[in-house]
């Protein structure tokens, strides 16, 4: 018996063990809280440095250490600049809609009936990202070129931009349904007598309303920024604007603002999805 105890103490970690081993895990979350400081620190200069330079320049006067608006102003007043951006926005929603309508339900269901297609659609889905833009222009060109004889605006372009959203939309939304119990929540809303689009809509969407958020993010984003597509195809859209706005030197300064504008709303952007997740959260909780 006094064996047993004395080998029971000989292995049981004295205080002063517990706080060498306790002192060694805090110096070490104290190196890698220093190291994600740091870390993010240099990332936030190596972004934001170049914004503010660009923000600082589009508030520069005509004269040499003054400040003006007039950059600004020129958004409103540019030739074509403001219905490029009125394009831009329209083709940012008409894609998040069109994703959503083509993708969700199609995802519920193939996760509800008929798994073993998953991976079939999980590869068209991801096709986009390996097809050059270039390749996409020479295929789609035919088709626009005769769309071009009804005069049809830009607003077309939505169809290319649905499919280079696709991959960054599913993704977004496989992750939410990764993360519900899908089957489960439609065999009980089943049981209580609701159809399928009931399910759909009512059970399951809403339970992957942060998935459907970032999808929506990413797909306005895209649009956002697309350049390659609507200057080959002979579109203007907001890119495209910027672009022809950038040969003219004597207009840099509503090039900058133009370009600070869009970042702002990309970032407000962010913000506004991010908050009302937060909420629904919270709400739900």
């Amino acid at each position: 018996m006094a064996a047993i105890t004395g080998l029971a103490g000989e292995q049981a970690p004295t205080s002063a063990q517990r706080r060498g081993r306790g002192g060694l895990q805090a110096g070490r979350r104290r190196r890698l809280n220093l190291f994600r400081y740091l870390a993010f620190t240099i990332f936030g200069l190596f972004f934001l440095l170049p914004l503010f330079a660009m923000v600082r320049f589009s508030l520069e006067g005509s004269k040499l250490g003054t400040w003006s608006l007039a950059a600004w102003r020129g958004i409103t007043s540019y030739p074509g600049l403001l219905s490029a951006i009125e394009i831009t926005l329209e083709l940012a929603v008409i894609t998040c809609v069109v994703v959503l309508v083509l993708l969700v339900p199609t995802m519920i269901w193939i996760r509800l009936r008929v798994q073993w297609i998953s991976r079939v659609f999980q590869f068209l889905c991801l096709l986009p990202l390996t097809i050059p833009a270039i390749a996409l222009v020479v295929g789609l060109a035919p088709i626009y070129n005769k769309i071009e004889h009804y005069n049809v605006s830009a607003l077309m372009l939505f169809w290319v931009y649905v499919i280079l959203a696709l991959p960054y939309a599913y993704q977004a939304l496989s992750a939410g349904l990764n993360a519900i119990d899908v089957i489960t929540l439609s065999e009980a809303a089943r049981s209580l007598g609701a159809n399928w689009l009931t399910v759909m809509v009512r059970v399951i969407a809403p339970n992957m309303w942060q998935a459907i958020l970032n999808a929506m993010l990413l797909s306005s984003a895209l649009v956002l920024g697309e350049f390659t597509l609507a200057e080959i195809l002979n579109y203007v859209n907001l890119q495209v604007a910027l672009f022809n706005i950038s040969r003219a030197t004597t207009n840099a300064g509503v090039l900058f603002s133009t370009s600070s504008g869009a970042l702002f709303l990309t970032f407000a952007l962010l913000l506004i999805l991010s908050t009302v997740g937060r909420r629904r959260r919270r709400s739900r909780g």
